[in-house]
């Protein structure tokens, strides 16, 4: 069952998620907004800037780019990238954190 405070959380995340012609996907606390959604570190950054306003979150040490760093550029075509392992990013963290008052993670 979700609370009013997860219910509201996942009407912020729906307005940053972009418009729905069929169905909302599902959201859960283990929705991640880079890889479930696919949210760019732009939209994430202007998602999490309206969080905590929104919601009075002291924002501590949040960066964005712990969650979206910047890609390594290589002149190699033929060298593959190699790929920045990232911590999850998700729904949850914001109902935890909305709770505490202040960014947990």
């Amino acid at each position: 069952m979700v609370d009013a405070l997860e219910q509201r959380i996942h009407e912020l995340v729906r307005r940053y998620h972009g418009v729905y012609l069929f169905k909302k996907p599902a959201l859960t606390s283990k929705t991640d907004f880079d890889t479930d959604l696919g949210l760019e570190d732009h939209e994430a950054e202007e998602l999490m800037n309206a969080f905590f306003e929104e919601f009075g979150v002291a924002k501590g040490n949040f960066s964005i780019q712990t969650y979206y760093p910047e890609a390594s550029f290589s002149l190699n075509i033929f060298k593959k990238p190699v790929p920045v392992p990232v911590p999850d990013f998700t729904i949850g963290m914001l109902i935890e954190s909305a709770k505490a008052g202040k960014w947990l993670y």
